[in-house]
């Protein structure tokens, strides 16, 4: 099951498993109970402090393994086989069971401890699904920390069955005591909050209780890290407070054009981000959501969704951007049930099955491209008359057999049934008739919109909603900057959100000496 590069790698982080601890792996007779079985006894022989027990005629999930400390009754399982993006989970479960500490912050960690309810948690997750290991990994420690708390990693291309059942169409699906949790990548922070019923009102009164910023970052992606790290050199009072670290960021797979680095994913890339911000004297407030900017006669007031407000001399706005929705009748409601965004996460769920892409860009005909190797055919919907994608990758679509591409197509309505999608129906923009597609799943791939709802009272925005700024990335409101895709800058990409990141901060810097 494991190559040897990768044997070797794992028997190293073995090394660091403080205590012993116990595999318990529930088997039958198929193929994929012979692959854990295989692979659990890899991972013994690699570490005398631990043991496996293989059982047989168990019930339930199988195949199955459960982690914990020896003598103790498992309360981490991962049903199926934890390979492909969810390796990692599996290696953080066997240390963290093992007494090796977790990098959380010792406050999280305390916090966990203290929960006194019963929580068990199951996450379905796909194993190419590269928002599902936040999940995971943060409901195993949940479950490590606290014999309260229980996880189950469920791989749904092992149970589709059980998938079908439950009618999940996107991943990861977090349930809780058998009822859906949550969907989405999810941070620890959030959902030890989210169970936690104190926290928001611990966090508004901590919140509230800071002294004015000279300078408050609102964002903590690319453009948002960059303005801190800029502030923070300068020597003034800094803060960031952002929804999520690394923000749109964490949501893309492959990053080839950051200049420097060859290669990159985009949680990797957000890590180090953080790793960087936290290297100055920056007052980090992650998993917060600002609601509103206001404007008044001590500075800028920035005031957040659990009701606590931050002061600050000057503010940067770098919220980014989101997901474009196609903003027909059926989106909504089908949600999670067959509309899904990330093709690389839940197209593994549609396999052997029909779908459609919608947008002819570069997202959208790489996702064609990826999933006509998943699923039973692909049907791109473009709403132009030719498509935006570079040649390339147009080259390629039109060379896989089950393929199809549309342009000049209008997706007027989602078609839904028994809770999920059956198809979408679409205008012909050259004859106005319209056609009715069979899908089971849609993948919208149609463009970003700025994250500036709440600045509509607040700065001029565009048309599309982007904030418009100066050279130096100064807004309509004096004070407030504005960097990154959330901006008028005409480029979204990740290097050039960095440097009006930068921009912004210097623009702020400036404002501060010229208004000391």
């Amino acid at each position: 099951m494991l190559e040897a590069s990768l044997k070797q790698q794992l028997g190293a982080y073995l090394q660091n498993i403080v205590n012993p601890i116990a595999l318990t792996v529930s088997i039958n007779d198929s193929a994929k109970s012979q692959e854990l079985e295989a692979l659990c006894r890899e991972i013994a022989e690699l570490s005398e402090k631990v043991s496996l027990t293989i059982k047989t005629g168990d019930r339930g999930r199988l195949p199955r393994m459960a982690i914990a400390p020896e003598g103790e009754t498992p309360r981490v399982s991962f049903a199926g086989i934890a390979m492909g993006h969810e390796f990692t989970s599996l290696v953080l479960a066997l240390l963290q069971a093992g007494g090796h500490p977790s990098k959380a912050a010792p406050e999280m960690i305390e916090q966990i401890k203290g929960i006194n309810k019963p929580l068990n948690f199951e996450a379905y997750i796909s194993l190419s699904c590269h928002n599902c290991p936040d999940v995971v990994q943060a409901i195993n420690l949940m479950a490590i920390l606290n014999p309260n708390i229980q996880a189950t990693m469920i791989d749904g291309g092992v149970f589709p069955q059980e998938v079908e059942e439950l009618g999940i169409m996107a991943v990861p699906s977090l349930y809780l005591n058998g009822e859906p949790f949550g969907n989405g990548r999810m941070t620890l922070a959030e959902i030890v909050n989210k169970v936690d019923d104190d926290a928001d009102a611990r966090k508004a009164a901590e919140i509230n209780s800071k002294a004015p910023f000279d300078v408050l970052v609102v964002g903590g992606g690319p453009a948002g890290a960059s303005a801190a790290i800029y502030a923070a050199r300068k020597g003034i009072r800094t803060g960031i407070v952002a929804d999520r670290f690394g923000g749109q960021v964490m949501d893309t797979l492959a990053i080839e054009n950051f200049i420097s680095v060859k290669e990159t994913e985009g949680p990797k890339l957000a890590m180090a981000l953080e790793e960087h911000v936290k290297q100055y004297d920056v007052d980090i407030m992650n998993n917060q959501r600002v609601v509103a900017l206001r404007d008044t006669a001590h500075g800028k007031a920035v005031e957040l969704a659990n009701g606590a407000v931050l002061q600050a001399k000057t503010v940067i706005v770098a919220t980014g951007a989101r997901w474009r929705e196609m903003n027909v009748p059926g989106e909504a409601e089908y949600k999670t049930k067959g509309v899904a965004f990330c093709p690389h996460c839940d197209g593994p769920l549609f396999k052997g099955k029909p779908v459609a892409v919608i947008g002819g860009g570069n997202s959208g005909i790489e996702a064609a491209i990826d999933l006509a190797g998943i699923v039973k055919e692909v049907t791109v919907l473009e709403f132009a008359d030719s498509l935006r994608a570079d040649e390339v990758l147009v080259k390629k679509a039109n060379s896989l057999g089950n393929v199809t591409i549309i342009k000049s197509a209008m997706t007027t309505e989602v078609l839904g049934a028994n809770g999920k999608v059956i198809g979408l129906q679409y205008k012909d923009r050259t004859t106005d008739q319209s056609h009715v597609l069979d899908v089971e799943g849609i993948f919208v791939q149609i463009g970003l919109v700025p994250n500036s709802d709440f600045l509509q009272e607040t700065l001029e925005l565009t048309n599309r909603g982007e904030i418009v700024i100066d050279g130096h990335g100064q807004t309509t409101l004096p004070g407030v900057f504005a960097a990154g895709d959330v901006t008028t800058n005409p480029y979204k990409q990740i290097i050039i959100s960095m440097g009006s990141g930068a921009t912004a901060a210097l623009g702020a810097f400036d404002y501060l000496i010229r208004n000391s």
